[in-house]
């Protein structure tokens, strides 16, 4: 099949997502615990034994028999003894009998012959030696089993969902210092063009534009846990795109191509990529705006991802297919989701049937309000709070509908 051909036969996104899996995966290493923010785990971690590892008070009180509450009030208290106190850090050395308690802090053990915990609050002290129980309490209360947090064996840390702050605690709990994850994706940044110059380019000519995407691109898969591997611009000859490609497959695990992916004169993206050999092009063409010009392939098992040339139009893609794509190198198989806001349309949105629509919105009090501009100007994307996506069936969306907000952060 043509690059033409495939360009006009466009998959929507759906289909690209679930049908475009490459089997690239980045290889494991090690890193110290403390580092391991972000990354993700190349097998699950579990727990060597069970946390806390004893039962535990969750409230300053006392240890208790259960039973001896039973029937406690304010009217009519519970006259217990009281043996001393627990402390914290150590095996308690005194135990709970029938009749006695044990004043205990948040955190320490539970001592022996206790099978609850009454809260301060509900207690009084009339007399050296003797508290007032108020309130009656099941077996259990206050306290935390040995395993109740984790029991031994559980998973600490599922394959395949980067490591959260809350997960390096839980590993610390559990006494993981290190921990097997995957490396982080290489992405190869290329850009394409005749009128493209590098970014730091002070003075332009007429008809030069300064490499923004590029930029803009390296940041999207840093914040995504990859590493940037930008290979400068190549200009619109189908030999040196090929060579610079061949290069990037070869020492990167993802590689981009911003613009050349046009079906027309300069459509040279496909064309290095055929070049290569070991090659598959998935498709060219994708039913959404901005961006239907986008190339999915692989090289040698490397997936390549043609954008279109428009600075907006390539991140949306980007954003929309390439995050996917590098997540799933990157061994991330349960990817967190993305920060959404419920709001109303301020004005109506059109939409053709088949084709999924990126909105740029700003938002304001609950309302998006839509972005309209073309899709070279960059400046809708910095103006914008976040997108709106009106999905394939539908033919547009009339002021006031309710729409899901997805918020650039």
């Amino acid at each position: 099949m043509s690059a033409r051909t495939e360009f006009f036969t466009a998959l929507s996104v759906a289909d690209a997502l679930a049908g475009f899996r490459p089997q690239r995966r980045t290889g494991v290493e090690g890193v110290p615990r403390d580092e391991a923010l972000g990354r993700v785990p190349a097998s699950a971690v579990t727990s060597g034994h069970a946390l806390p590892g004893f039962a535990r008070s969750t409230v300053d009180g006392y240890a208790v028999r259960a039973a001896d509450t039973y029937g406690a009030s304010d009217g009519l208290p519970s006259y217990l003894d009281v043996l001393g106190q627990v402390r914290m850090g150590s095996v308690p050395e005194l135990s709970v009998r029938p009749g006695a308690v044990l004043q205990i802090p948040t955190g320490a053990a539970i001592p022996e012959g206790a099978d609850a915990v009454v809260m301060v609050e509900h207690t009084q002290v009339t007399m050296p030696g003797t508290v007032e129980v108020t309130r009656p309490v099941a077996v259990g209360d206050g306290i935390v089993r040995a395993d109740e947090d984790v029991v031994a064996g559980a998973v600490l840390a599922p394959v395949g969902r980067p490591l959260r702050p809350q997960d390096l605690g839980l590993l610390a709990a559990a006494g993981v210092t290190d921990l097997e994850v995957r490396a982080r994706p290489r992405v190869a940044i290329v850009s394409t063009g005749d009128e493209v110059v590098a970014a730091d380019t002070q003075r332009l000519a007429a008809g030069q534009v300064r490499d923004a995407t590029a930029s803009a691109l390296a940041g999207l898969v840093t914040r995504a846990g990859g590493v940037p591997d930008y290979r400068g611009i190549v200009p619109d000859d189908q030999e040196a795109l090929t060579a610079t490609l061949a290069e990037a497959v070869a020492e990167n695990d993802l590689v981009v191509v911003s613009a050349g992916s046009s079906v027309g004169a300069r459509d040279e993206t496909t064309a290095a990529v055929d070049a290569l050999g070991d090659a598959t092009v998935f498709c060219h063409g994708l039913a959404i705006k901005p961006g239907k010009p986008t190339l999915l392939a692989e090289v040698a098992g490397v997936p390549v991802l043609g954008l279109p040339g428009n600075p907006l139009s390539a991140l949306v893609v980007f954003r929309m297919v390439g995050l996917p794509v590098l997540r799933l190198v990157g061994g991330i198989e349960r990817p967190a989701p993305e920060p959404t806001v419920p709001a109303t349309l301020s004005r109506p949105l059109a939409s053709a049937a088949g084709r999924l629509d990126v909105v740029q919105v700003t938002l304001r009090d609950g309302e998006a309000t839509p972005i309209f501009g073309h899709s070279a100007l960059l400046s809708l994307l910095t103006t914008a709070d976040g997108y709106v996506v009106v999905p394939e069936p539908a033919t547009g969306l009339d002021a006031g509908a309710a729409v899901t907000v997805t918020l650039y952060v």
